[in-house]
């Protein structure tokens, strides 16, 4: 009897860590650290890549998605980012890592729509593997990265986290945190706050 009791916790410890490994992200990449480049389907079709934009001196990296009520409140504020600083070197980038099999709106197809409908001025990639924001560490819709571009292929990770304090309401917002993470870049200084708890959906993670 004893003997049947060890095993079967033994077989429940073996399950519980498969689970675990198969529903949770790594740990990623921390404030400080250099994230390497990835090439994922843009949503015209093209792959896209940080190498990509030769100019660019940083970037917004977005993961979020189409059907999470809070990636949908902070919708605006997302595109708002693009315009304010595409044209000072940090543009948006935005990746979708959702299941579609768990969120079927969050297919290529829906990307497209709603690209299309709501205007879209950077990339939306879908990250099929996932592996891309395991990599980043990243766990919810919305869920941004500031990257300081220092010099070809190295992207240090300069904040982590919510776009602003106010995941409902844009008229509520009293701290912009990446819009002063990147005010702070451009101004050759490390960020006052560099990271902040991401407010959001949880990852649909493939199981």
């Amino acid at each position: 009897m004893k003997r049947t009791f060890i095993l079967l916790v033994g077989v429940m410890a073996v399950v519980a860590v498969l689970f675990m490994n198969a529903s949770e992200p790594e740990a990623g990449y921390g404030v400080g650290d250099y994230a390497a480049d990835f090439k994922l389907p843009n949503i015209d079709g093209k792959m896209v890549s940080m190498s990509d934009y030769s100019s660019a001196k940083g970037f917004i990296i977005v993961f979020t998605c189409n059907t999470c009520p809070y990636a949908k409140a902070y919708e605006s504020r997302i595109m708002d980012l693009d315009k304010k600083y595409a044209g000072k070197g940090f543009p948006v980038i935005a990746i979708n890592p959702n299941d579609i099999s768990q969120q079927p709106g969050d297919s290529m197809e829906e990307m497209k729509k709603r690209s299309g409908n709501k205007g879209y001025s950077f990339p939306y990639l879908r990250d099929d593997s996932q592996e891309v924001a395991k990599a980043f560490g990243a766990t919810k819709t919305p869920h941004v990265y500031v990257l300081n571009k220092e010099a070809a292929g190295k992207y240090k990770v300069e904040f982590i986290g919510a776009i602003d304090d106010s995941p409902n309401d844009p008229s509520d917002v009293s701290e912009t945190y990446v819009e002063d993470a990147i005010d702070a870049v451009m101004a050759g200084k490390s960020p006052a706050v560099t990271e902040k708890r991401a407010i959001g959906c949880t990852i649909k993670w493939k199981s």
